[in-house]
Parts: structure tokens; sequence; C-alpha cells
């Protein structure tokens, strides 16, 4: 063999061995950052009618340097309940008292009850008064009730309380008096439509779901890697796959932060090699108590993972978001808090959570 062809024949090899690391090189860029395997694992466990909650272990053999991961404030190891409370409320209900000549128990009204707790879009609910306590409290057996009240909600961000869902309401209470051998009166339907309208819109107008948008600079994630970052900052995997939630501070009320990703990826046969670009951060304003700090802890989340995970903080369209519009949007909604505390419906109140749910 000649010295040429001993020379084309080289330079071929190595033409083949760059061909083959590049596309190594490449191909090990392209693919999605992975969870790390030494660090925390989290462990499932099972929660009635909330999201499910982990117990994260804080604490990692072999890291010395784990205690400096940032962590949002207020994540809560032990939930507290919440108080039990009546639900039904003039300000955002119709309300229909039910008088009865002797009390009837407990188990008797719930019976009576009609099979659906809904009129049209609207929940319908019905309070007995306890004569003891001097207290109205949802039906319960066991009990016995000197009276009952029965109420719809005016509004929801459905719409409001129509002319058909009054007359069902009115309906559902007649026939729940009768069982319980009670007089009912009512309010003035029309009365009451209007008043349901003129809710609405002051919902519509002072309702508000932000929304921050990470997207990664370069490679792409998987559904472990993001979990695996969330999860230092207090997240918890939620019911639907791809969703994560920033529990409040009391079991039961609604989570004050969620982090979507794609569906399909969460779901994928190997989810590892699901390759996320982009994930949702979002905040449900009128659910969260201002107390809570809800925007801060957002913004302080966005911010975080993005450092954590090469990522930028973008708003629906795409737009990076900086320093001076995240303290616009703080400065707003600040007003927003103050116009819903002014009607009497404070986020994060029962009254507030029903009316925009």
């Amino acid at each position: 063999m000649s010295s040429l062809q001993l020379s084309l024949a080289a330079i071929g090899a190595l033409t083949v061995g760059a061909v083959v690391v590049y596309n190594y090189w490449t191909s090990r860029k392209n693919a999605p950052r992975q969870a790390d395997p030494h660090r925390e694992t989290m462990r499932e466990s099972v929660s009635h009618a909330i999201e499910p909650v982990l117990d994260v272990d804080a604490s990692v053999a072999g890291h010395s340097d784990e205690a400096r991961e940032p962590v949002l404030k207020d994540t809560f190891t032990h939930l507290s309940q919440p108080d039990r409370k009546t639900q039904l409320d003039a300000l955002i209900d119709v309300l229909a008292a039910i008088e009865v000549d002797q009390p009837v128990s407990g188990d008797a009204a719930l019976a009576a009850l009609p099979s659906t707790r809904r009129v049209g879009t609207k929940l319908f609910s019905v309070e007995g008064f306890v004569q003891a306590s001097g207290q109205w409290e949802a039906l319960a057996p066991g009990r016995r009730y000197s009276a009952f009240q029965a109420g719809v909600q005016l509004a929801n961000r459905v719409g409001a309380l129509n002319n058909i869902e009054f007359s069902e309401f009115v309906v559902k209470t007649q026939a729940f008096a009768d069982a319980v051998s009670g007089s009912v009166s009512f309010s003035d339907m029309l009365e009451e439509v209007a008043r349901a309208r003129e809710l609405d819109q002051f919902a519509s107008v002072h309702d508000a779901q932000l929304s921050f948008t990470l997207c990664a600079r370069s490679a792409a994630w998987s559904p472990g890697y993001i979990h695996q970052h969330a999860a230092r900052l207090g997240f918890v995997p939620g019911v639907i796959p791809g969703r994560m939630v920033l529990p409040a501070a009391v079991q039961g009320l609604p989570a004050v932060l969620s982090l979507t990703f794609d569906t399909h990826a969460a779901m994928a046969e190997d989810p590892e090699l699901s390759a996320i670009r982009s994930f949702v951060l979002s905040l449900d304003v009128p659910q969260s108590a201002r107390e809570e700090q809800p925007y801060a802890r957002l913004r302080e989340a966005a911010v975080a993972l993005a450092a954590q995970m090469d990522g930028v903080v973008t708003d629906g369209e795409g737009q990076v978001l900086g320093d001076a519009t995240l303290d616009q949007i703080g400065l707003d909604l600040q007003q927003l808090y103050d116009a819903l505390d002014a009607r009497e419906l404070s986020a994060g109140s029962p009254q507030a959570r029903r009316l925009f749910s």
C-alpha cells in the first residue's frame, strides 16, 4: 500500500472518528437534564381529599452544602386543620329561611336533601340551627335542628345566577321544606338575580390568575429534574401528572402555588427521556390570603428555579420579565387586595374562594 493510500485511510478514520465524537457530544448536549440520584428522595404519603403531600427529607448524608440550598419560606411539614365554619353567607348567597314546628333530627334532614347539591352551575346548600349552641352548621347525623336555611350561590367563575337557576333553587328548597314539615320563605327573584349580576361584574373585574413561564436556556429538562428542584422549594406532586403544588399552611385549603408541565411527558413510558423546555408557575390570587404573601413566594420560586436550572422567567408570550415588571405586578396586586378587602371578599376568605371558583 502506497503512502498516499495510507494517508487517505488515516484521514478517513480520523473523519469517521470526529463524526462519531461530534454526534455523541451533540446527543449529550441535547439530552434532557436528569435528576441527581444522590440528592434527596421523596416518599409519597396518602392524603385524603387534598393534593397528595410528600415528606421530603431535608438532610442528605454526604452533602454538607444541602443546608444552603434555597427553600421557600413557610413550607409546612405538619399542616393544621381548617376551622369548621358555616358555609352560607348573605354576601354571596341567596338565602331562604325554613321554620319547623318541632326539632328535626340530623338523620332525617340529611335524608331529605336532594340527590345533587348543585343548582345549574351554582352550589346549593342547607344548614341547620342548633338551639343549644345558637349556631348554624352543616347538617350532620346525631344532631337536632330547630330551624334550617337553604342557599344558592349568587355567582362563580361560570357566571351569575339566572332566572332558571333561581326557579330550580325554589323547587329544591320547597321539596326539602316539605320533607321536614317546614314552611319556607323566599326573597324576590328579580332582586336576587340583579344582585347576582352586580356581584358577577365585580368578580370579573377583580379576578386574577397570574402565571410565569420558565424556559430552558440551553439543555431541556426531564420530569425528574423538574421534580427534584421544585421539591427543594417545598413543592409536592399533585393529583394530575405533570402538576406540583406548594401547600397552604392549613390542610384542606387551596394550594398557594402550582407548577405544571407537559402531562404527556410526565406519563411517558420512560419519562426521563422526555425533553421539557418550559413549565408554568401559577397563582390563583383570590384563593390565597394576602398574609401568606403568595406573590412574593411566586416570584421567589420563579427566580430561584431559573437560577438553579439555567432558565429564564417569561410571560405567556415569551417576553422576559425583568425586576421592574415584577415590581409593578406586585404593586397592582396590592390594589386588587385592597378592592377585595373593601367588598368584604378578602383573598383567601371562604367567600372569595367560593366566588372565584
